[in-house]
């Protein structure tokens, strides 16, 4: 369940959070540099949390959604990871076969410019 937004900023990022990490078949929550949690993919619970620390490193993972780019974001502290690390494990697997379609990685790239 998401949590209602109060920020355009917020409400922008859950939406581009869900449009682009939907088809992922593991629950991922996502918590914003505010404090929203967004729970995208899979049903169920998670298990852990992807902690994003500012809203410039949201718009620079969202654009390339790599297992690579977290991995470093999370090495220098951009992001972290709370709770099941075995289970953020699975869920990057997931995110490494994940293909976003040409229209979504463009209505990101508009939407991040609202960031």
């Amino acid at each position: 369940m998401t949590e209602v937004p109060v920020d355009r900023r917020v409400t922008t990022a859950v939406q581009l959070l869900t449009r682009v990490f939907a088809p992922v078949d593991t629950p991922i929550d996502f918590r914003l540099w505010e404090g929203t949690t967004a729970h995208v993919g899979g049903h169920g619970e998670s298990g852990f949390a992807i902690v994003f620390r500012s809203r410039p490193v949201f718009r620079g993972l969202l654009r390339h959604p790599t297992p690579l780019r977290f991995g470093e974001a999370f090495i220098g502290g951009e992001i972290d990871i709370e709770g099941d690390l075995f289970a953020a494990m699975r869920a990057a697997s997931d995110i490494e076969a994940l293909r976003v379609p040409l229209a979504t990685r463009l209505a990101i790239l508009v939407a991040s410019l609202r960031l």
